[in-house]
């Protein structure tokens, strides 16, 4: 058995009754559940229908995503994130190339690694050279002023640790960066790159090994082992291409307006919900969210 999920934007709620009633009479779909009114709703579907692409691409002109997955085994026992464009807004890499003057150098260098076009550590190194001499004290500045909280991200923490779920920050970022996001959030734990700094101003380099899409998999094998659970019992989500080894391993797989390479390889991509999209997915009702 398989549930059908159609999601869209809390902050738009376009998803009406005809449109979740005309898709599941199109797929002989049981009856419709309505996890948040406007927002989300799903049904049982006996197989995965074979227009599923089809039917998503038609819904993303209407600002709604579809997502077929398996019923069984959904709700999840450890949420795995990444950081930047997905727990946050913001990549924090470009907001520091920003403050040192060579912020639109550098956004372009991470858009093309981040959808898999640059080797993901070459282009860190490059980057990070480019901070040489920048005041470590801008780091704090910059995560005052600048960055802001993907949407949905403390309910989506905080429900996810009410029912028991331990959560993981794993970023492609810097420490200075994951560690007071984590707090905020409410992560369990996190793990990201190391900023190197002498005199308090950057020298221009990350340590050694980076924190790359190998370790973000590596990092779901360890804390699953850790955990006493399978990856299958994992909900991953991310939006570049070092994400996808995590995502794929991962039981629930989530492309979070991801790039088109990473959209292009998940069965799962959200584009139009925010982070509230991942307890939809597991059949939690907005009834059901954690303060």
């Amino acid at each position: 058995m398989f549930t059908a999920t159609l999601l869209t934007n809390p902050a738009t709620p376009v998803l009406d009754r005809v449109t979740v009633d005309s898709l599941r009479n199109a797929w002989a779909g049981g009856d419709a559940r309505w996890l948040a009114p406007g927002i989300a709703a799903e049904f049982p579907v006996s197989a995965v229908p074979e227009n599923r692409w089809q039917v998503w691409d038609s819904l993303q002109a209407f600002q709604i995503d579809l997502v077929v997955q398996p019923s069984e085994g959904r709700r999840k026992r450890l949420l795995i994130a990444d950081m930047d464009s997905t727990m946050i807004q913001q990549e924090c890499i470009d907001e520091l190339a920003d403050e040192a003057g060579v912020g639109t150098y550098v956004a372009d260098i991470t858009a093309r690694a981040m959808n898999g076009e640059l080797d993901f550590e070459d282009a860190l190194r490059e980057r990070v050279g480019l901070l040489k001499g920048l005041s470590e004290s801008v780091i704090a500045r910059v995560i005052r002023d600048r960055i802001t909280l993907m949407p949905g991200g403390p309910v989506l923490l905080a429900t996810m640790r009410a029912a028991g779920a331990h959560t993981a920050l794993v970023s492609g970022g810097f420490t200075a960066f994951t560690d007071p996001i984590a707090e905020r959030l409410g992560f369990h734990e996190n793990r990201a790159n190391i900023l190197l700094a002498e005199a308090g101003a950057l020298c221009g380099q990350v340590a050694e090994p980076i924190l790359g899409k190998e370790a973000k998999l590596q990092a779901l094998e360890e804390i699953t082992a850790r955990l006493g659970i399978t990856p299958a019992e994992a909900l991953a989500v991310g939006d570049g291409a070092n994400d996808l080894p995590m995502l794929l391993r991962a039981g629930t797989g989530v492309a979070l307006h991801a790039k088109p390479r990473v959209q292009a390889e998940c069965d799962i991509r959200v584009n139009h919900g925010d982070l509230t999209a991942l307890l939809y997915l597991q059949g939690i009702s907005r009834e059901d969210f954690a303060a």
